[in-house]
This record gives structure tokens, sequence and C-alpha cells, in this order.
């Protein structure tokens, strides 16, 4: 009888297998204690992010619009008497030749060299070359976000997108006309698109747990100092040609992506997650010998074993160039995840990239005015670190986004410079600018843990690229916006402020581990909603 009572206890014990330990399991054991060389290897990834930033901003000085002054000559024989030069007219395109001239020479801007103002083409002509590269960027990011997940990986990825940039930048300075120039900023951003998402996800999966999030701020902290060389560069170049500034930004960037292919491993846990063992050991290898773990043989990684029978069979979703945005379309909770982030993404790209682009009509001068943005990115890495760390995610993205749009729609309100408020408007503007660095940091974090390795690249990418679709409508807002601040501001604090409000449908990742595998986040996912009290599937897999 007490046999027959213990047999069912002692079975079901028994038929409970040891669970195989995941590749966050084996990768906290062999990186988890981060040795100082394997954190400065990161940290030089985040390097990246200072070269993309350059490329990113340039417009703001290269394709400025300058200011001109009137020359007291009369306007030629024959011409309309009333029709002479007044400092007071809003454009000098109406203004007789010869009455008025630029301030600098006219081969600082591209908007005076090729005439892009007075030549007929108006905003449309004048924002052509900005929304050419965000455009490229939005191209690069469909068709270059999965071969970080699939064929090439982050390091391959990253090395590449930097080149491509680099050499574009270079060719750039050698433009004939407008329209080269835009194809060429097209290819810029085609190879940009990928830069800071392959160096983020790279950095993050080189490190143990406990310094992702800081080594994910690095490359924030780096993007503020890429963005505030800009001005220190173009005063120090105001003089020479707008050609000048591509030549200095792009040849460095171009030596950091050599640098870069011959000191930086692949991510192990990508390895992994494709199969391919061997390599990942040898990354591992190379790690652990930065941490100081001399004669690590192959035995030594013992426990990558148990998790490659798990991952492997192409466990990424398959060898074709878009296998894990099938991967994310086939999952119903994964699709609803990177519409929301991206819904809210957009939104702040849109004053994310555009304000830099409108400092010009808060104040007259414009090195101190983006100085003054650049400057708002540096606290604002350091609050996105803090919140990351102490406060949920949603929450933050929520808050953020609110104050970016309140003093967004404040820059509308609050009268002009003339009026002598444009001290006020500018604090407002950074205000705005500052919210929304801090939300955009917060988000990519977010976004990490939002998705699982095998689609990870993929789903920050393009998130970063809804960001950047905001950055293509921006230029013509701006444009529109300098004789009508609603265009401007008054989009960019609606989109920021009601977008955000998406990110409250995502769930809390806060203390979460990484997944490997969408299984696995199923899994992850699962637990909690049933430790919730909440339901756990439907029929149709979905993540309720």
């Amino acid at each position: 009888m007490a046999d027959a009572a213990t047999t069912p206890l002692l079975t079901s014990h028994e038929a409970k297998p040891a669970k195989a330990p995941s590749i966050d399991d084996a990768i906290e054991t062999y990186i988890g204690a981060t040795g100082a060389r394997q954190l400065l290897t990161a940290m030089l990834l985040a390097f990246a992010w200072a070269f993309e930033a350059q490329q990113v901003f340039m417009p703001v000085f290269t394709d400025a619009e300058p200011t001109w002054h009137c020359t007291g000559v009369a306007a030629a024989a024959g011409g309309d008497p009333g029709s002479s030069c007044s400092p007071a007219a809003a454009s000098p395109c109406a203004l007789p030749p010869g009455t008025w001239e630029w301030d600098r020479p006219a081969e600082t801007s591209v908007v005076s060299e090729w005439a892009l103002k007075c030549g007929g083409g108006g905003p449309a002509l004048v924002s052509l070359p900005a929304s050419s590269f965000f455009a490229g960027n939005l191209a690069g990011g469909f068709l270059l976000t999965t071969l970080a997940d699939t064929h090439l990986g982050r390091r391959k990825m990253l090395v590449l997108s930097l080149a491509t940039m680099s050499v574009a930048g270079v060719l750039t300075a050698f433009s004939p006309n407008v329209w080269v120039y835009a194809a060429l900023r097209f290819v810029s951003g085609f190879g940009r698109s990928m830069v800071g998402t392959s160096a983020m996800v790279l950095s993050t999966e080189l490190v143990g747990k406990w310094w992702r999030n800081t080594v994910s701020v690095a490359g924030f902290v780096l993007f503020s100092v890429g963005f505030m060389s800009l001005p220190a560069l173009a005063y120090t170049l105001r003089e020479a040609s707008w050609r000048t500034m591509y030549v200095w930004t792009s040849l460095p960037s171009l030596c950091y992506a050599v640098l870069l292919y011959f000191l930086v491993q692949e991510s192990p846990r990508w390895l992994l997650v494709r199969g391919r063992k061997q390599e990942a050991i040898e990354a591992l290898r190379q790690i652990a010998s930065l941490n100081g773990g001399e004669g690590v043989t192959t035995s030594s990684f013992s426990m990558l074993d148990a998790c490659a029978v798990e991952v492997g069979d192409g466990v990424a979703g398959g060898d074709g160039m878009f296998a894990s945005l099938r991967l994310i379309w086939e999952r119903r909770w994964a699709f609803q995840r990177l519409a929301a982030m991206m819904t809210a993404s957009f939104g702040v790209g849109v004053v994310y990239y555009g304000l830099p682009l409108s400092v010009g009509s808060l104040s007259s001068d414009l090195y101190l005015s983006v100085a003054y943005n650049a400057a708002a990115e540096l606290p604002s890495s350091v609050l996105s670190w803090l919140l990351m760390g102490r406060f949920n995610r949603r929450s933050s993205v929520v808050a953020l986004t609110a104050a970016s749009g309140l003093c967004s729609l404040a820059c509308v309100v609050i009268p002009d410079e003339e009026a002598g408020t444009g001290g006020l408007r500018l604090a407002a503007e950074l205000a705005s600018f500052f919210a929304s660095c801090a939300a955009y940091d917060v988000m990519l974090m977010y976004s990490i843990e939002l998705f699982p390795t095998s689609v990870r690249n993929s789903a920050v990418g393009l998130v970063r690229k809804a960001a950047v679709l905001g950055g293509v409508v921006a230029p013509m807002l701006v444009a529109l916006g300098r004789e009508r601040s609603y265009w401007s501001f008054g989009v960019f604090g609606l989109a920021v402020g009601c977008l955000g409000l998406f990110v409250t449908w995502l769930p809390e990742t806060k203390r979460r581990r990484l997944s490997d595998t969408m299984e696995e986040e199923e899994e992850a996912a699962a637990a909690i909603l049933s430790c919730a009290g909440a339901s756990d599937m439907n029929n149709n897999g979905e993540l309720v």
C-alpha cells in the first residue's frame, strides 16, 4: 500500500528532466565577470556612434541658409526704382541682382553655392539632400537589417556599414550639383542605417548583464560627443567650403572601420543561435583571454553542448534574407510589440531629428544654438541610464515623450525673438530636445530587452528606422516652419506626445533576462502571466 502510494511521486519526479541551460546562462558563465580589457573592447564600439552623429547632423551647417546683407549699390538702370535692397526683406531672392550679397563666401553652404533658394526650387529643393539621407536610412534599414541576424552577423555588418557611410561621405565632397549631392547623401544614409544598431547590439552581447546598460549609454554619450564636435569644426571652417567638412569627418570614420575589423570579436551569442558552435567557442576564448583566462581549452566550454542542442538546426529562422522578419510576422505578439515601438519611435524621431534643424529660426547664432542642442544630449544619456536602473521602461518613455511634446508646443505659443523672448523659446526647444533624446535612448535599450537574439538586430534596426522616417518628414516641416512655427514645433509636439502613448501596450522588461529564441521569449512571458494570474496563450500562439 505504501509502495503504491509512493510510486506516482517517484515516477513524477524521475520523469522531470533537468532543464538544459539557456544561452544566456552559458554566456553569463563565461563572460559575466567582465574584465577591464573586455569592457574597453565594448567601449571601442561606442565610437561608431560619434561618427554616425557627424553624418546625421552635418546638414545643419552644410545645408544652412546663409545670412546676407545689402551692398548699398543702387538697382541697375532700367530697373524698378522701388525695388532697392532693404534689410527688412524676408528673402533676398526678390531683390535686384547686385544690391545684396551673402555674408560669407558662397561655397560655405550648398544653398548659396548652387542658389537653391533663389533658383526656383523652394523648400522642397533645399530640404532634398537631408531628406535623401534619411530616405537612404530607410532603404538600408529594410535591406540590411536582417543580414546582421542571418548571414553577416553583427561585426561584419558594422564594418560594412561604416565603410559605406565613410566612402560616400568622402565622395560627397566632390559633388558637382545638388542632384549628385542628394544621391551621395542617400548612399551615405544607406550605410549609416546599421551603424548604431549593430554597434549597440554587439557591445551589449559582448559583456555580462550587469554592464549592458552601461555600454549602451556609452554609445549615446559618444553620439553626443560626435554631435558636439560639429559646431566646433564648423566654426573653425566657417570661411572654408562646405566640402571640407565632409572630408574631415569621413576619413577618420573610414580608418576606424578598418580598426574595428581587426580588434573586435563577433558576438558569441549570435554564433550560438546560428548553430556555429566552434566559432562561438573561439570568440569566447578570445574574450576569456581579455579577462585573464589563460590556458582555456575547448573542453572548458562543455556547457555550450546542452544549449547547442536547443538552438541548432537554423533556429534563427532559416537562411533567407528576411527570415528574421518572417519570424516576427508569424507571431502576433512580436509583430504587435514591433508595431507599437515603431509608432512611438516615429514620433520621437520627428522631434529628435527636426529640432536641431530648426534652431536657426530661434537664435541668430547657429553655432551656439547647435552647441546647446548637442550639449543637451550628454545629460539626457545620464538620465536614461538612471531611468533604466530605477524605473519601469514604459512609464519612463511616456513621461519623457509627454514632456518633449509640451515643450515643443510651448515654442509655438512663446513670441519670437523680436519680442524679447528668444531666450525663453530657445530654452523650451532645448528642454524638448533633451526629453526626446532621453526617450530615444530608453526606447532603444527597451527594444533590446523586448526581442530575443534571433531577431534582436532586425527589431532594434526597424525601431531606429521608424525614427529615421520621422527624420524624412522633419526637413520639410522645418522649411515650412520658417514662415509659420506651428508647422514645425506644433506638429513636432503633437507627434511625440500622442504617439509616445503606444508604449503603454508593451510588456515591462525591467530585471528580465535576455531571451535567445522566440520560443524562449514565449515561455518567459507565459511564466510571468501565470504568476500574475493571467491567461497563458490562446490557440494561435499569441501572447495575451
